[in-house]
């Protein structure tokens, strides 16, 4: 069996059948290729249409994803229609492959990767693609077409030989350098390409560095050392990973795509590495995502855990610890260096991903008052040090002033998890984890010997849990609702069992529960909540509010239930197993940025959760499947 055979039986297809083809791919249509410092979406047609360098959150090289005519893009591709492609990535590593079958004439191989490097001071920030044709005859192009800071600086070319020296008017500079055949060429709208024909056995190597001061020969970047260095570190890195469940081959690639997002040098992981793809094509509902939310850092900690990354999961942790250290303040999200998140702006210029517009540029909401920031911090301390780690006296300094100020606040209204632009109110979610750093500050304070202050915040954690149960009910008093005085439900209040503040077979959370399923859910699908949030425009189902559904299912003994909402929403996931924020029911249409980390660090808790649960049926056990950290 060939090559393109044998990946065929394990993917779908992608068919190209002429230069316009390539304007149907979606979202969906990518691979996500990283070195901890930024990431690279590359299409099934063999197009890089985003990367930001030289981290996640720097202006775009490459975005064509946002706008196909002044984006900028580099590509690889064949010259002769029609030709299928399929992608994979090599196992247990985060580097990339797409094989195309040019009709009657061969098949070739483009191998993509980032170099690798455990240590941040020797990043290279690279991207490295290899050409190789496995069998027949291919003619290939490849284009070179950067457009510096999203696409507002002049860019001009120096061309020599198998270099071409790209050079914004403000002084950033991108080389690509071609080696085994081929001379650059300028193109009339705009770059260079190169075209040549490759025969079986033949390979090219295409190197594309960041800020380069002088054009290098193909060997000077090593690119052969460089591929099978990034391959043994994913694959030593993956070795680690500690689940072996029924889900494995999804869990092992979200671990891989968290990791891709993880910024080496700080532990911060950005919540996408895109802006602005829209929550529902055509919508306004579109962010910039290329930054770093405590909430995410939190959850990653858990997840990092289960998962037996200890390192990661004390990176994540450490981040914001440091960064509350640095200003004294707990924010709802950082950039990747832990300062300030940009003022959001639009990019007029920019056509938007399928005319969806605004592009936006920063975050507004990072002024925003979202009091269940603590909670997630605290929880993530409290895993933290039941995973293996040691708080110190200095960081509980800070974490019980985040504490003090929660038992100062919890009473006040708040903008909520989701990031309304509508006002402040009393979200049922903010007093949750609210409630929650409370009782996590109660036992972690006495490995400091707080004594006292174990007892005043477990009280105000009880007064707290039985206000909750009193305003947060609907008028029948039967279910949880989204905010006190509201009588409309919401998918964070799954969040209530998991969170352990009632247990899963208590009759207002099966309640609660049923209300969602009846009124937020599609089928196994989940939307976040169908009230006016001040945005406006419509929105798909929430990825990770459909693994929270299947975690309380799970934990509610509704097993069968709780794998076929699961594997509904794994499998909804691209040809590579990513997944975006959002998906359309009806068509299972990715939506929002892409890769989603909120999406598959559900993914993880979920799977993990089920398996518990399968194991304790297995056992006769009767007891709720409760994630154990460090045991």
């Amino acid at each position: 069996m060939d090559l393109y055979s044998a990946a065929k039986r394990l993917n779908r297809p992608f068919v190209f059948t002429d230069a316009q083809s390539t304007r149907a791919l979606t979202i969906a249509d990518h691979g996500l290729i990283g070195d901890g410092f930024s990431a690279a979406l590359v299409r099934a047609d063999g197009a890089i249409d985003w990367l930001c360098m030289p981290r996640f959150d720097s202006p775009s090289v490459f975005g064509a994803l946002l706008d196909e005519k002044n984006g900028g893009s580099t590509s690889v591709s064949p010259v002769n229609y029609p030709f299928e492609s399929l992608q994979r990535y090599d196992p247990d590593t985060n580097v990339l492959e797409t094989v195309f079958r040019v009709d009657g004439r061969g098949t070739m191989r483009l191998t993509d990767y980032m170099p690798w490097t455990d240590d941040p001071r020797s990043a290279m920030h690279e991207v490295h693609r290899r050409v190789q044709c496995v069998d027949g005859e291919v003619v290939v192009k490849v284009v070179f077409d950067p457009r510096f800071d999203y696409g507002r600086a002049a860019t001009t070319f120096e061309i020599d030989g198998r270099s071409a020296l790209a050079k914004s008017a403000s002084g950033e500079r991108l080389v690509a350098v071609l080696g085994g055949s081929g001379d650059w060429k300028p193109r009339p709208e705009g770059g260079v390409e190169a075209v040549f024909r490759l025969e079986a056995g033949e390979r090219v190597w295409l190197v594309i560095s960041w800020n380069a001061r002088e054009s290098e020969s193909i060997l000077a970047y090593r690119p052969f050392d460089a591929l099978r260095n990034t391959r043994r570190r994913w694959r030593e890195w993956t070795q680690q990973l500690r689940y072996d469940g029924p889900w494995r081959h999804h869990v092992i690639r979200s671990a891989l795509l968290l990791k891709l997002l993880m910024y080496a040098p700080t532990g911060a992981m950005v919540a996408a590495p895109t802006t602005s793809i829209p929550e529902w094509i055509g919508g306004v509902r579109n962010w910039d995502y290329r930054y770093t939310w405590t909430r995410d850092t939190a959850m990653a900690v858990r997840a990092a855990n289960l998962l037996g990354c200890n390192r990661e999961a004390g990176e994540f942790f450490h981040f914001v610890r440091d960064t509350l250290e640095r200003d004294g303040e707990l924010h709802i999200m950082y950039a990747v260096d832990g300062g300030r998140v940009p003022d959001e702006r639009t990019l007029e210029h920019f056509a938007g991903y399928r005319g969806s517009k605004p592009v936006r540029i920063g975050n507004g909401a990072r002024d925003q008052l979202q009091l269940d920031t603590a909670g997630a911090l605290m929880d993530a301390a409290y895993v933290y040090e039941r995973g293996g780690g040691s708080l110190t006296a200095r960081g509980w300094r800070r974490l019980r002033a985040v504490v003090d100020n929660v038992a100062a606040m919890w009473a006040e209204p708040d903008h909520g998890i989701w990031e309304p632009r509508a006002g402040k109110r009393h979200n049922v979610h903010s007093k949750l984890m609210s409630w929650l750093a409370l009782r996590r500050g109660a036992e972690l304070s006495p490995l400091f010997g707080d004594m006292p202050l174990q007892k005043r915040w477990q009280q105000t954690a009880d007064d707290l849990h039985r206000e909750l149960c009193a305003r947060g009910l609907d008028q029948t008093g039967k279910r949880f609702v989204a905010a006190y005085d509201h009588e409309h439900p919401d998918a964070s209040l799954l969040l209530l069992p998991i969170h352990g503040f009632l247990p899963p077979n208590d009759e207002r959370i099966l309640r609660t529960v049923e209300w969602i399923q009846a009124s937020l859910g599609d089928g196994p699908y989940v939307y976040r909540y169908r009230a006016d949030d001040g945005v406006g425009g419509e929105e798909g189902a929430f990825v990770l509010c459909g693994f929270w559904l299947a975690e309380v299912l799970a934990m509610a003994g509704k097993i069968d239930e709780a794998q076929r909402v699961f594997v509904a929403h794994a499998e909804a996931s691209n040809h590579l197993g990513l997944l975006a924020e959002q998906i359309e029911p009806s068509t299972q249409t990715l939506l929002g940025n892409f890769p989603q980390a909120f999406s598959h660090l559900g993914l993880i808790n979920a799977a993990a959760r089920i398996d518990l649960a399968l194991r304790l049926r297995d056992e006769g056990s009767a007891r709720v499947p409760e994630l154990e950290i460090g045991s």
